[in-house]
């Protein structure tokens, strides 16, 4: 069945929720885990796309501005990397056999990229809900991998807060 799961992890709220489903999901299975990120210059993280001036009058300034940027870049790369490690480390200490890889790119497509030459079997993608203009501009990456991935897709959705166990007993106890 399922024995390589992919799993794509942003910076959002999600992504600790869909680690922990791969997690689980790996350890009834068993099956090993590929943690991928990618990194875009559309994440809420990244210092954005690069400001270039082509028609500056002080040369410069553009050097010195593209040596910030890349500076920021650099930072917010390092950092992404430093949190997919410590996601293996979580996915190890629970005794699933975990890989990771990093790269740039349109996250879609890097994904499903990453889980044909892998192979995967399964893809597990957080969904942030996006919508109206933003899903416009921005897509939906896991309306694109859903729709271009080489093998089967999962898709996890946030999970709504339960009503606390406290507040079940007390409603569960009062007269009607």
């Amino acid at each position: 069945m399922y024995r390589k799961i992919l799993v794509a992890l942003d910076h959002s709220a999600a992504s600790h929720v869909v680690l922990e489903q791969a997690i689980s999901l790996a350890k009834q299975l068993p099956a090993s885990l590929m943690l991928v990120h990618v990194l875009s210059a559309y994440d809420t993280d990244s210092p954005g796309l690069p400001v270039r001036t082509y028609h500056s009058y002080y040369p410069i300034l553009d050097s010195v501005a593209w040596d910030t940027y890349q500076k920021r870049w650099d930072t917010y790369e390092q950092g992404c990397l430093d949190e997919l490690r410590q996601w293996v480390s979580t996915a190890e200490a629970q005794g699933v056999t975990t890989e990771f890889t990093q790269t740039s790119g349109d996250p879609g497509r890097v994904i499903c990229d990453v889980a044909g030459s892998w192979p995967a079997d399964l893809i597990l993608v957080g969904h942030r809900g996006r919508k109206g203009l933003s899903e416009l501009f921005l897509g939906s990456v896991s309306n694109y991998v859903m729709h271009h991935a080489p093998c089967s897709v999962l898709v996890a959705h946030p999970t709504v807060t339960q009503t606390p166990p406290e507040s079940a007993e007390v409603i569960a106890a009062t007269p009607a």
